[in-house]
This record gives structure tokens, sequence and C-alpha cells, in this order.
């Protein structure tokens, strides 16, 4: 994965804090894995990136975008592997904490991430759709904690994804008072 990198959050207080029991914000846990979150990529049909009804929050699908607009395309199982296909997962993943954070202006309001959808991009015999979405899951437990950010998830191939994007994910979220 290139072009997503370096948080110039604040340094680790120690201080205890909602993002979980390691005391550390999910902005200062993005700066101890390096990345940055870009700008959240723009809805690509007629749909918003984002619904808020009461305290919860659903995120549409996003895909693996760069932040150079760059998209990752291609069958998973055929001429994307499995590892390849799991950092596209994470990108995914970095680009829903783009429209979460622009959504509610902090990710500290995240209470619980309640359930995920990891659509694969797969050839009809890939079998490892789970160890492909792990990617996106394994980002958001470790930027929240395992108390907030382990989650239910399905994660399914399909025959294709807009644009043959390799990954799309959605997400629904529930949100502090």
């Amino acid at each position: 994965m290139t072009g997503v990198r370096v948080n110039q959050s604040p340094a680790t207080t120690g201080t205890p804090t909602p993002a979980g029991k390691l005391g550390r914000s999910p902005y200062e846990r993005l700066a101890a894995l390096g990345i940055t979150l870009p700008g959240s990529p723009p809805p690509i049909a007629n749909f918003l990136t984002h619904v808020q009804e009461g305290n919860m929050l659903y995120l549409s699908g996003q895909g693996p975008r760069e932040a150079d607009g760059f998209m990752h395309v291609g069958k998973v199982g055929a001429e994307v592997g499995t590892e390849a296909a799991y950092t596209h997962a994470k990108l995914t993943g970095i680009n829903l904490l783009s429209v979460m954070h622009e959504a509610l202006g902090d990710l500290g309001r995240v209470k619980r991430v309640v359930k995920l959808l990891g659509m694969v991009n797969a050839v009809p015999h890939f079998v490892d759709h789970p160890a492909v979405i792990n990617g996106c899951s394994d980002l958001l437990i470790d930027v929240f904690g395992e108390e907030i950010g382990q989650h239910a998830r399905s994660a399914v191939g399909f025959g294709s994804l807009p644009g043959n994007i390799t990954v799309e994910i959605e997400a629904i979220v529930a949100l502090r008072d």
C-alpha cells in the first residue's frame, strides 16, 4: 500500500480515554500505525457517504482508493492475490475511517463498530474472503481497541464490483451520546 502514511497527531499521554484500555485515542493509534486519514472519497453515484440516524452511523461502501485517487482493481484469486487484497481491505478501512472522521468530527465519538459487510471481487473458486476482509477488521481493532473495534461481520464474494475494484466494505457504527 502506498500513499497513505504519516500522521502528525499529538503524542500518547497515557491518560484513560473512551478509545479503550490502552489509554490512547484513535488518532494516537493511527499515528503509531503511521497512517494519515485522507479526505473522504466522494460518492461515485447518487448516494450519500454516510447517514446518521440517532446514535447510529451507517457508512456506504468504500473501496481501495489511494489518497491520490488511484483505485486497486482486479479479480481476487486471479491477478490479485489474497495478501494484496488484504492490503486493499486495510486501505478501504482507512477510507471508512476518513468518512467517520468527517461525519463525526472526532473518532472518539465512536462507541462501537457494530458490523461490517465486506465484498470481494473474486473468481468463483476463491474461498478466502474472510482472510481478505481481515485487512479492514484488523485495522479497526488496532485503531479503536478490541472493546470498541471488534464487530460482527460478513465477508462474501461477488462476480463483479463497481469499476472492477478488488474489495468494497460498508460499516455500521454506534455513537456515544
